[in-house]
């Protein structure tokens, strides 16, 4: 089993990709942070992150991908672009027909150090005990993207079945059937729209012209 787990965020979003199956030694695949600049426009900064985790998807070809849950804070304005972020690999999973496993910060600590409080520098030395790395993941985005991966494989396993085709293939046949089926949808809609005008129409013929009295 394969994960992609993904610590949402608009200056930082940390990638982390984990093999292996719950009961057995992980092994840690790639891991990374897309960073985009701050003064950038949102959709500009969304769009980088989203190219990045295409490219992510298209190399590694997960299985399942994981999304840190994320609930609103203090700091609204903050909380706004990790959302926005989130929504990213969500909609990516929900294309290519990955599993999608959304996991919250308590979970993932939980999963990983045995306590649901556990500080980033714990996490951090749990995913560099379990995957047994010669260094700690740096910066912190990037630990906490890998111990998504380990969460979701330790809890939720996967429903798929890995090695149906690549990630790629899933992609082309993704788009495929939505070109295919937008021209046949909308045909549908038309002719959804034709027959309740030509119904309406009957139905005002039918219907009694009141007659106007002088008085």
């Amino acid at each position: 089993m394969r994960v992609l787990g993904v610590d949402p965020g608009l200056t930082r979003c940390g990638l982390g990709v984990v093999e292996g199956l719950p009961g057995r030694r992980l092994r840690m695949v790639a891991v990374g942070v897309v960073r985009t600049p701050v003064g950038d426009e949102p959709q500009e900064r969304l769009l980088s992150v989203q190219t990045e985790i295409d490219q992510w998807l298209a190399d590694w070809q997960p299985d399942a991908v994981a999304v840190e849950r994320v609930f609103a804070k203090a700091n609204i304005r903050g909380i706004m672009g990790t959302a926005q972020a989130s929504a990213i690999p969500m909609l990516a999973a929900a294309r290519l027909g990955l599993q999608l496993g959304l996991h919250t910060p308590s979970e993932i600590k939980a999963a990983v150090t045995g306590n649901g409080r556990a500080d980033k520098a714990q996490v951090t030395h749990m995913v560099t005990r379990i995957l047994q790395l010669a260094d700690p993941p740096r910066p912190a985005d990037a630990a906490d993207a890998l111990a998504l991966a380990i969460c979701h494989v330790w809890r939720a396993g996967t429903d798929g079945r890995p090695g149906e085709g690549s990630t790629t293939n899933r992609i082309h046949e993704a788009e495929r059937l939505a070109r295919s089926a937008a021209p046949n949808r909308l045909a549908e809609l038309h002719s959804q729209h034709r027959s309740a005008a030509r119904a309406a129409t009957a139905r005002a013929s039918a219907r009694p012209v009141p007659t106007r009295r002088n008085v």
